[in-house]
């Protein structure tokens, strides 16, 4: 009835490791107290630096309402501060706090656990094969979602 060569679809596995890599972590982060949606928001703060709600949400692909209960775990519990921006007194930008390293640190941690599992038996060549491709399909899908913005 509902067919579709799955099998072909770079699409499909792209989506689908990333859901066993988003699971994996999950699991490795659970012991320690930390969810998946805390360490994403700590990881975007690592990466990126100090970022408003809305950038958040949109980079962690969820809805705005979403992260707003997890930063309200976060706060509580002294990892971030949410505080007003600047330029515009309607957004608040997220800083993470100095208690906010150990679980940061945990959270490191286990991200390197689930990357060694992932890449079991990877020679560095194929390492650098993998990020290359990936690379490349990054680019070639912002370009398309650039050129489609700019329309």
């Amino acid at each position: 009835m509902l067919q579709y060569d799955f099998e072909e679809s770079v699409g499909y596995w792209v989506v689908y490791t990333a859901h066993l890599f988003q699971r994996a972590l999950n699991e490795e982060l659970a012991p320690h107290g930390i969810t998946y949606r805390q360490w994403q928001v700590l990881a975007w703060l690592a990466l990126e630096g100090c970022l408003t709600q809305a950038q958040l949400a949109e980079r962690m692909d969820i809805e705005p309402a979403t992260l707003v209960s997890v930063l309200g775990r976060m706060e509580r519990d002294g990892w971030i501060t949410r505080e007003e921006c600047p330029g515009d007194k309607r957004k608040r930008l997220v800083r993470p706090t100095p208690r906010a390293k150990p679980a940061w640190e945990e959270s490191v941690a286990c991200a390197r656990r689930v990357r060694a599992r992932a890449t079991q038996g990877f020679t560095p060549e194929q390492m650098a094969t993998v990020k290359q491709l990936l690379a490349a399909m990054r680019e070639n899908l912002s370009a398309e979602v650039l050129t489609t913005e700019a329309n």
